[in-house]
C-alpha cells in the first residue's frame, strides 16, 4: 500500500499540492492525468524520494523495489543491448560479486542466486523487450551513442521494464513511440505484476491499461475507479452536480446579502444582519464549472483545387541505393480522410515525406496539382522554429499585413496568451512548440494536410482541440499517427504500408492490432531456427541430458573442494604454525590451499562453459 496523507507541495513560487492525501493499492495500474505543469512528475518525485513534501507524509512499503522511467540518456559506447541488460541492477549486482570473490560458499550463493533470478535468460530477455520496441537484431549491438534522442528514450523504456519491480513509474512513455510499439507495450504492461503508475496524454492507452485515474487538479489528487473513458463519465456527473449546486449557492448568497443590505442600517434588524453576514463569510465557496478548453482553433477556409490534388504512379521511393518501397501508386483526390498504418520503419515517413515534395521518386513520377497549398508537419517539424523568436514574431514574418491584434487573437486560440505571445520560444516546453508548430501550419491555409505525428508532445486537452479541428477541416488529410483516437475520429480509410508494398486495409485499427500481431508472429517464426526432424530434437535432448551431468558431476567436486579449504582454513589458525621450527607445514598447507583454489577456478570456469 502507498499512501500520501496531507501533503503539499511547492515549486519555487507555484503551488503543485496542497493538502491532498491519496491511498493506492497493491497491484493497481493507475493512470495520472492533468494539465501541464500540474505536478504529475513532481508526484512522481516524491515517490522516488528525489522531493520531500513542504508538509505531510509519504509512506511505502519496505524493501520497495521502485523502476522509474529517465528522461534522459548519455551518449555512451556501451552497446545498446548491454545498456538494457543494467536494467537489471541485481544481476549486475551478482556479476560484480562473482568477479570480486575467492570464496567458494559465496560463490556458490551468487550462482543459486542468479539462476533464481533467470539471469541466463537475461540476454535473451533484453532481446525481447528491445525487438518489441523496434530494435532490429543488427540494432541491439549498436552503441547507445549511435542512436537518435528518440531511440535512446525506447533504450531507456526497455531498460527500465527490465528491471524486476514491485512499483513501475512510467512518465509519458508512448511520446516516442509508433503505435505497434504502443500496443507493444499495453499487451506487457497488462500482464505486470506489480503496481503501475504512469502519466500519459494517450486516452486509448489509458483505456487500455488503467484500472484508476489520478486527476492532479486545483492541487488536489483525486482517484476515479476505472479507465479514462470512466473517468470522463465520473468527471462531467460531479462537475453537473458542482455547477448546480454553485448555482444554488449564489441564490442562497444572494438571499444573504440582500437582507444585509436592507436591515443593515435598521437598529432594530442589526443583529440579525451581523449574523447573516458570519454566515456569508463561512459559506464555502464553491467555483464555477469551467469546463472549456483552453485551446479553441479551427481550420481557415482554404482556396479550392481541382482534381486531383497529387498523383503518384508506379514509383520506387528510398534514399541513395536502398529501396524501402516499390510501385506505389497513390491518387489523392480532394477530402480524402486516410490514415496511414504499418509496422515501425516499414516506410510510412518515407511515403508521407515524398507526397510532400521533399523526396523524390527513384523511379516513376510525382504529380502535384499546382494549386495545392500542402500542410506538412513532420516528426522533425520543432527544428524549423527560431528560438530566439517569438510565437508572434513566426506568425508576422508569415503575414506581415495582418493586425498585431488578429494575430494575437489567433495565437490566445492555442493558448498563447499574454506575455508567452512575446517571449522567445527557446525555453518552451515540447508541447508548447508542438503547439506553435500547428499554429503556423494552420495559419497558411492548407487544402491538403499531411501529417506525420502530430501529437508528439501534446496534451490531452490540445489532443482533443486538435481532433475536433480536424473533423471539421474541409481539405484532404493523410495523417500518420500513434493516436487511436484520433485516427478513429478523423479519417475515413486506413492504407497499409508493409513489406515494401503500400495497399488499402480492408478493417479498422482492431483488425490492425490483429494483423499485427500475425505479422510480428511471422517475423519471428522467420528468424528462429527450427529443429526440422524428430530425429535431430531426441539428439538435442540426449545433448542436454549430457550437460546436465556434467553440471552436477562438477557441482559435487566444487562442494568437496569448498570442504576442503574449510579444513585447511581451520589448520591455518592453529598459532602453532608460524613458529619457526613448524614453517616445513605450514608451507605443505599454503600449497595446498593455492592447488585447491587453481582447482576451483578451473571448476568454475568449466561451470560457466557448460551454462552456456
Amino acid at each position: 500500500m502507498i499512501k500520501l496523507i496531507n501533503i503539499s507541495l511547492q515549486r519555487g513560487l507555484k503551488q503543485l499540492l496542497d493538502e491532498t492525501s491519496l491511498t493506492l493499492l497493491s497491484g493497481q495500474k493507475v493512470g495520472i492525468i492533468g494539465e501541464n505543469g500540474a505536478g504529475k512528475s513532481s508526484l512522481f518525485a516524491l515517490l522516488t524520494g528525489k522531493l520531500t513534501p513542504d508538509l505531510g507524509d509519504v509512506f511505502l512499503p519496505k524493501h520497495l523495489k521502485i523502476a522509474h522511467l529517465e528522461q534522459e540518456v548519455p551518449a555512451l559506447e556501451q552497446t545498446a543491448i548491454e545498456y538494457v541488460i543494467d536494467g537489471d541492477q541485481e544481476l549486475r549486482a551478482l556479476e560484480k560479486r562473482l568477479s570480486e570473490t575467492d570464496d567458494g560458499v559465496e560463490i556458490a550463493e551468487i550462482y543459486t542466486r542468479m539462476e533464481t533470478i533467470g539471469a541466463y535468460s537475461a540476454n535473451a530477455r533484453a532481446a525481447q523487450l528491445m525487438y518489441g520496441l523496434g530494435f532490429t537484431t543488427e540494432e541491439q549491438q549498436y552503441r547507445v551513442s549511435q542512436f537518435s534522442g528518440g531511440w535512446r528514450m525506447r533504450l531507456n523504456l526497455a531498460r527500465t521494464l527490465m528491471c524486476r519491480s514491485d512499483l513501475l513509474l512510467l512518465d509519458e512513455p508512448t511520446n516516442h513511440l509508433d503505435l505497434d510499439a504502443i500496443i507493444w507495450l499495453e499487451a506487457w504492461l497488462k500482464t505486470y505484476p506489480g503496481t503501475l503508475l504512469f502519466i500519459s496524454h494517450d486516452r486509448d492507452f489509458l483505456d487500455a491499461i488503467a484500472s484508476h485515474i489520478v486527476h492532479l487538479d486545483n492541487r488536489q489528487l483525486k482517484l476515479y475507479t476505472g479507465d479514462y473513458s470512466a473517468f470522463e463519465q465520473q468527471r462531467a456527473a460531479n462537475l453537473a452536480q458542482q455547477q448546480a449546486t454553485y448555482e444554488k449557492q449564489q441564490r442562497d448568497r444572494a438571499h444573504l446579502q440582500g437582507y444585509i443590505e436592507r436591515f443593515r442600517a435598521k437598529a432594530s434588524k442589526a443583529r440579525q444582519a451581523q449574523s447573516r453576514i458570519k454566515a456569508l463569510e463561512r459559506m464555502d465557496i464553491i467555483q464555477a464549472v469551467h469546463v472549456n478548453s483552453a485551446f479553441q482553433f479551427s481550420f481557415r477556409e482554404a482556396p479550392p483545387c481541382s482534381n486531383p490534388l497529387l498523383k503518384l504512379d508506379k514509383a520506387d521511393l528510398g534514399y541513395e541505393n536502398k529501396t524501402v518501397l516499390q510501385n506505389v501508386s497513390v491518387n489523392l483526390m480532394g477530402q480524402a480522410r486516410i490514415g496511414l498504418i504499418g509496422p515501425n520503419g516499414a516506410g510510412k515517413s518515407t511515403l508521407i515525406k515524398c507526397l510532400a515534395g521533399e523526396l523524390i521518386p527513384l523511379i516513376g513520377e510525382l504529380f502535384i496539382n499546382p494549386k495545392v497549398r500542402i500542410g506538412y508537419f513532420s516528426q522533425h517539424q520543432l527544428d524549423s522554429l527560431d528560438l530566439n523568436a517569438s510565437p508572434l514574431l513566426h506568425l508576422q514574418r508569415l503575414s506581415p499585413e495582418a493586425s498585431q491584434q488578429d494575430l494575437r487573437n489567433y495565437l490566445g486560440s492555442f493558448g498563447f496568451s499574454n506575455e508567452q505571445a512575446l517571449t522567445p520560444v527557446g525555453p518552451f516546453s515540447g508541447g508548447e512548440k508542438s503547439r506553435l508548430a500547428l499554429a503556423l501550419l494552420i495559419w497558411q491555409r492548407p487544402n491538403l494536410l499531411l501529417l506525420d505525428e502530430p501529437t508528439n508532445h501534446l496534451d490531452l486537452e490540445m489532443r482533443e482541440a486538435l481532433t475536433l479541428a480536424l473533423q471539421n477541416y474541409q481539405g484532404a488529410m493523410i495523417v500518420v499517427s500513434h493516436d487511436r483516437h484520433l485516427l478513429r475520429s478523423c479519417t475515413d480509410e486506413l492504407i497499409l504500408v508493409a513489406n515494401q508494398r503500400v495497399k488499402d486495409f480492408d478493417g479498422d485499427l482492431e483488425d490492425y492490432e490483429k494483423w499485427l500481431q500475425e505479422y510480428r508472429r511471422d517475423m519471428t517464426q522467420a528468424k528462429t531456427p527450427t529443429i526440422a526432424t524428430s530425429q535431430q530434437s531426441q539428439q538435442s535432448n540426449k545433448q542436454q541430458r549430457a550437460l546436465k551431468a556434467k553440471l552436477e558431476k562438477i557441482e559435487k567436486q566444487m562442494e568437496i573442494i569448498v570442504q576442503q579449504k574449510k579444513q585447511l582454513e581451520e589448520k591455518l589458525a592453529d598459532s602453532a604454525l608460524y613458529i619457526a621450527q613448524e614453517n616445513a607445514g605450514l608451507k605443505n598447507l599454503l600449497a595446498e590451499q593455492d592447488k585447491l583454489l587453481q582447482q576451483e577456478k578451473i571448476l568454475e570456469q568449466e561451470w560457466l562453459d557448460l551454462q552456456d
